[in-house]
């Protein structure tokens, strides 16, 4: 994957103090490196960058809502996205990126690309389990949730003549003398 330009910030000719930027993330940022878990995208992700003489500080926020699919209904729902992490840029003989919150660049580097790091704050904040707040809250109608709550198990198992399974009391009762 190339580096977008629109994501360089040219840091050299900058002044010491701090500048602000803005990205509006859509769903064509996604599409360009072939990331296709979100419908629909509108994300508003602001960089603040502290320029010092011998490092920079870059603070990451992100703010919006990503369309996606309820993992138990499959019903699209707008998810509310709302993160933020820090960074320190530091400089040295070349580029390390092995630490979460530290980047080593080289002393020649001119620019960072903020892309990969915009796209991890993204696709991170994102709950590995994305669940439709209908289905949380009981208000959410659906095929698949009268389906689902039909199959789940019953409280008590029996057999065929209407009576517990004697194997599930001994289980119940191992569980409660411990």
């Amino acid at each position: 994957m190339k580096p977008n330009k629109d994501f360089d910030i040219e840091f050299v000719g900058l002044k010491l103090g701090l500048h602000d930027f803005e990205y509006s993330i859509k769903n064509t940022f996604f599409q360009d490196i072939d990331f296709i878990d979100f419908n629909h995208i509108n994300v508003l992700v602001k960089v603040k960058l502290v320029k010092k003489t011998t490092l920079l500080e870059l603070n990451f926020d992100s703010k919006g809502l990503v369309e996606v699919h309820c993992d138990i209904s499959n019903e699209i729902f707008n998810q509310e996205i709302n993160n933020s992490f820090d960074l320190v840029v530091k400089f040295g003989q070349e580029f390390n990126n092995d630490s979460e919150e530290i980047l080593i660049l080289p002393h020649n580097e001119h620019k960072i690309n903020v892309e990969q790091l915009i796209y991890e704050l993204i696709a991170l904040s994102i709950p590995q389990k994305k669940i439709h707040p209908g289905v949380m809250d009981g208000t959410l109608k659906s095929d698949i949730l009268d389906k689902l709550n039909e199959l789940s198990p019953k409280e008590n198992v029996t057999t065929n003549k209407g009576e517990i399974d004697p194997r599930w009391e001994k289980l119940k009762k191992i569980v409660t003398d411990k």
